[in-house]
């Protein structure tokens, strides 16, 4: 297990969806004493771990989604506990101790989702409880001494259970802000306790057989309530205590028997939402008109018709959605068409005829007129056919058309030359200018002050002849030494007494060496040397020497020598610098050590230059599967037992990564396979590793070497290779974890992921992430993330990785942002996918799945112009014609001359190999074309038209030949041809097999191209 010393500093982690039952559990959990909050979610637990009841200081525990059938009285250890989350398991009331519930720190307690019959006993201790979510179980009865014991409560659940009634103690919750009922059988219950609950807030009665008879008509202390749901009842009309309660942001009273809606909703100034689907409804109120927040009307299912519908139903300039689906209507008001913010229109299954003009003029999101068949809608108005503005008059009042129709001449676009302002960038740009300005007048002042001053001084006769010069320096007499400080690489006292000072050179620094080794000098290292002694008149004088070593590294021998001038500096000096090199040192340096100079092998001192080592591989074997994403590499043992005639194999060894094909694989997983062995090696092994592929039956020895079982050259496997993946098998689902660091504690939170389905996008360049892939952790760092979080997470990731039970060949991979391997991208969707294309299928198969191929192509941006692909073949040409052009083509030819292309120069090609090639060598044809002249009067003399003519180079280049051919006519002979025919000069490059038509016409069918150079020649192509 790894010893990092962060597990008492983590103060909370997620460990949902990893194998923790029976003795999964890690042991490791004892060693966070400061564990603030922990999930456990959906990780089969059958029981509460004894581990838990050693972390004393948790306060919020989730344990969802698993097989618990008993808690432990483990838990009345944790006396800091607040939230205990324990939905979707298998409790029962008599599994659970009483000893659970005595902690007084326990606020918050989620039993939803279980099997419980009672109210399990202990709960009647919790008196601090403010939130109980009971709701999803079997509970026939609430005990009275319930709301007693828990009179603080704001949050109370008791939905789909079997409740009959509530005691009358519910009035006790005073402070009681959301109560849940729904899905109850609560015919004998009349709230008649609701009115007592003045916070409430939301209030949820759906399904509760409640009618008018049982629901109170004093509810006006109810002046916080905001939702009410009493959907799915029998009511007949909207009772009298819901009118009076102006507060209402949220009403549903669908699925009910409701036939006719009150007036009286007026009053319900704040509502947003109405939902009065699936009544009886046949018409709206005008008052609903002043509901001027509502903006959700839900009316499906009704007999709505079009009179139904108020007039002034544009006056909800906040309706965002207007759902009437499965109505009489006929039509709709004009005015629903005038409501500024009408998103969602849905009149799906209604009689509708046709609707209003103002239809066009909305801005709708969602229009749903399905199962309308004699619907006809109505014409597009002219005026939005023909635009807005001066379009909508169908005139250019342009000045360039204004001027094209009078006739005159019609400048350039005006509007193109002009450019946009930009204001900020004005201003920006006058207060720079103001801030230079002041700047400039500041110093012209100063010039226009000194200038002043140097004049009365003149005339006064005080200025001194012998005065500097204002005349600028020469470079030489400009130049100053450096202001540099030498403090921090020598001491203060060197230099002052005489005798032997030595400094080796460490890490590009000079680094005093101690007395006692003076003079033993490593092969491997540089020093610097300074004797002081006194001179004849008894003055400190200096002698400076850097020692280099014979095997010294490039960095020491540089610092060396700079180093040795800065102590040069240091002292003030006037010596030189001398150098001395092992085994060639002067005898002024021989004589300072006399005898002990000695010579030590190796390096003392390490160097300051990053050394490049080796890059160590470890053998990796992944099973490859078919992915949504494209393919799935599943990391599995190097082993022989681990193929599977199914699949395609991916064997990484380095600079050998190998493909072996099952012999039963499927054909889209061996070119998947193919292109991902191709992109490792282009991305994270520069194009240095070799692939190898074979199939079932081929493998070469190299593949059996690389296994692990078979590192010996002459062991192969023996027996058959056995299918031992299971039908069944699904990969498991990565966890992605976000490093949380804050003052003095560490945090492994999870990223909700939608679907299980990563995206690049969840990755955040200031976050530090953990990937955990079960036999694969990848820690990626963002560019921008901090260097402790980076530390903290390669601390979390090796106790993350020890902490729970993985395969032996599992390993912990570091990622960098931009340079992620391909293994961990394969973990997210749409991320460099191998296959852009699945070229294996068909436009048939994927209309199978329902894609609509035509809105697909439409959404698509077309890059590259296709359409040639889909022309018709142009006819060839026919051999008269052909003949015809060669013909013409010759008769302008009136010279050519050729070279050929030999070591550094073009030579002239000899007369009987015009017309021979060959694939390793460059030719230069120069042909003088004849050019008739274009005269204006055709009946000048010929005779001015002689020099009328056009030169073309043609350079060919063979299959074979380098481009130093091309490189030499460039900047050689080009240049010479230029200079004698200027511009009518032409040059044309042509390779191999793509000659041009016309330069072939002029060896009369007798182009020959053959293999390899002039001089060994193999024979033709």
């Amino acid at each position: 297990m790894a010893s990092t010393g962060v597990l008492p500093f983590i103060r909370g982690i997620d460990l949902t969806m990893n194998d923790l039952q029976d003795d999964k559990f890690p042991e490791a959990m004892e060693d966070m004493t400061s564990l603030r909050w922990l999930k456990l979610n959906n990780a089969n637990l059958t029981k509460i771990p004894d581990e838990l009841g050693k972390l004393v200081k948790l306060e919020h525990l989730t344990i969802k989604r698993n097989n618990l059938e008993s808690l432990s009285s483990q838990l009345s250890n944790m006396h800091c506990l607040r939230t205990l989350n324990l939905r979707y398991n298998n409790l029962t009331h008599t599994n659970i101790p009483v000893e659970v519930f005595e902690n007084e720190e326990l606020s918050t307690l989620d039993l939803s989702h279980n099997q419980l019959q009672q109210i399990p006993e202990g709960l009647l201790r919790c008196r601090s409880l403010l939130v109980l979510n009971l709701s999803h179980n079997q509970i026939e009865m609430v005990p009275s001494q319930l709301f007693m014991a828990t009179a603080d409560l704001l949050h109370l659940d008791l939905a789909n259970n079997e409740l009959d009634a509530l005691p009358p103690q519910l009035r006790r919750l005073g402070n009681l802000q959301t109560l849940v009922l729904s899905n109850n059988p609560l015919s004998h219950f009349q709230i008649r306790p609701l009115p007592a609950l003045t916070e409430l807030r939301t209030l949820h009665l759906r399904n509760t057989q409640r009618t008018l008879s049982n629901i109170p008509v004093n509810l006006e202390p109810l002046v916080h309530l905001a939702d009410v749901d009493l959907s799915q009842n029998h009511l007949t009309k909207i009772p009298e205590g819901l009118l009076v309660i102006s507060g209402l942001k949220r009403l549903n009273l669908g699925s009910n028997m409701i036939d006719e809606v009150s007036p009286g909703i007026e009053r319900w100034n704040q509502l947003e939402t109405l939902i009065l689907s699936r009544n009886k409804i046949t018409s709206l109120p005008g008052s609903l008109c002043k509901l001027f927040k509502l903006k959700k009307l839900y009316v499906c299912e009704n007999q709505l018709d079009f009179e139904g519908i108020p007039a002034g139903i544009g006056k909800l300039s906040c309706l965002e959605i207007f759902s009437a689906a499965d109505n009489n209507l006929e039509m709709i008001r004009e005015g629903l068409c005038r409501c500024a913010s009408l998103k969602k229109l849905i009149l799906a299954r209604n009689k509708l005829i046709t609707l209003p003009d103002a239809i066009h003029l909305t801005e709708l999101q969602v229009l749903d007129l399905k199962g309308n068949p004699e619907l006809i809608m109505p014409p597009k108005p002219t005026e939005l056919m023909r635009g807005a503005g001066a379009e909508f008059y169908n005139i250019d009042f342009s000045l360039q058309n204004q001027l094209r129709l009078a006739g005159a001449s019609v400048p350039p676009d005006l509007q193109d030359q002009r450019q946009e302002k930009d204001p900020v960038a004005r201003k920006m740009r006058l207060r720079r200018r103001r801030g230079d300005a002041g700047e400039a007048d500041e110093d012209q002042k100063k010039v226009l002050k000194g200038m002043t001053d140097v004049a009365l001084e003149r005339e006064a006769g005080v200025l001194d002849e012998s005065a500097e010069s204002i005349k600028a320096k020469k470079w030489d007499e400009a130049l100053e030494k450096p202001a540099l400080d030498y403090s921090e690489f020598f001491d203060s006292d060197v230099g002052s007494f005489p005798g032997l000072s030595i400094w080796e050179i460490e890490n590009f620094y000079p680094n005093q060496v101690d007395e006692s080794v003076h003079g033993k000098f490593y092969e491997g290292d540089c020093y610097i040397v300074l004797h002081t002694f006194l001179d004849e008149n008894q003055s400190l004088d200096w002698g400076i020497y850097f020692w280099i070593g014979e095997k010294a590294t490039l960095d020491k021998r540089t610092c060396s020598a700079m180093h040795s001038v800065n102590l040069r500096n240091y002292l003030g000096a006037n010596c030189r610098t001398i150098r001395e090199e092992q085994g060639d040192e002067s005898e002024e340096f021989l004589k300072i050590f006399g005898p002990n100079l000695t010579y030590v092998q190796g390096q003392r001192t390490a160097s300051g230059f990053y050394t490049v080592e080796e890059v160590e591989y470890t053998v990796r074997l992944y099973r490859i599967h078919e992915a949504a994403n494209g393919i799935h590499l599943e990391g599995v043992a190097a082993e022989f037992q681990s193929l599977d005639t199914r699949y395609v194999f991916l064997l990484d060894a380095g600079l050998r990564i190998m493909v072996w094909y099952g012999k039963n694989c499927k054909n889209v997983l061996k070119s998947k396979a193919r292109l991902m062995a191709e992109r490792i090696n282009k991305n994270e092994r520069k194009g240095k590793a070799g692939i190898h592929i074979f199939c079932q039956g081929d493998e070469p020895g190299i593949f059996w070497q690389s296994l692990v079982e078979f590192a010996d050259e002459d062991s192969y496997p023996e027996g058959p290779i056995v299918d031992s993946v299971p039908e069944d098998f699904k990969p498991l689902v990565p966890r992605l974890y976000t490093v949380g660091l804050g003052m003095g504690y560490l945090e492994l939170p999870q990223v909700e992921i939608p679907g299980n389905k990563l995206k690049q996008e969840h990755l955040n360049t200031k976050n530090v992430y953990i990937l955990d892939c079960y036999s694969d952790l990848f820690v990626w760092v963002g560019k921008k993330s901090t260097r402790l979080v980076r530390v903290a997470a390669l601390k979390l990731s090796s106790e993350l990785f020890s902490m729970l039970i993985r395969p032996e060949y599992a390993m912990i991979h570091s990622q960098s942002e931009g340079t992620e391997s391909q293994v961990f991208k394969t973990k997210f969707i749409g991320w460099d996918d191998v296959i852009g294309v699945d070229f294996t299928r068909t436009a048939q198969s994927v209309q199978r799945t329902g894609a609509d191929l035509q809105k697909w192509a439409k959404q698509q941006e077309t890059k590259i112009d296709l359409s040639a692909l889909f022309q018709p073949r142009q006819p060839s040409m026919s051999k008269e014609e052909a003949q015809r052009f060669a013909e013409d083509w010759n008769e302008d030819l009136e010279k050519m001359e050729a070279f050929v292309f030999e070591g550094k120069k073009f030579v002239k090609l000899p007369e009987e190999e015009k017309g021979i090639f060959h694939s390793r060598d460059s030719y230069v044809f120069l042909c003088r074309y004849w050019a008739p002249g274009e005269s204006e009067n055709p009946e000048e003399d010929e005779d001015e038209g002689e020099d009328d003519y056009q030169c073309v180079v043609y350079f060919w280049q063979g299959r074979e030949s380098s481009n130093m051919g091309w490189l030499t006519f460039t900047f050689s002979l080009q240049k010479k041809f230029e200079s004698l025919f200027g511009e009518k000069l032409e040059v044309v490059r042509m390779h191999q097999q793509q000659e041009n038509l016309k330069f072939m016409s002029h060896f009369n069918n007798g182009l020959l191209i053959k293999q390899g150079c002039r001089k060994e020649v193999r024979g033709p192509i």
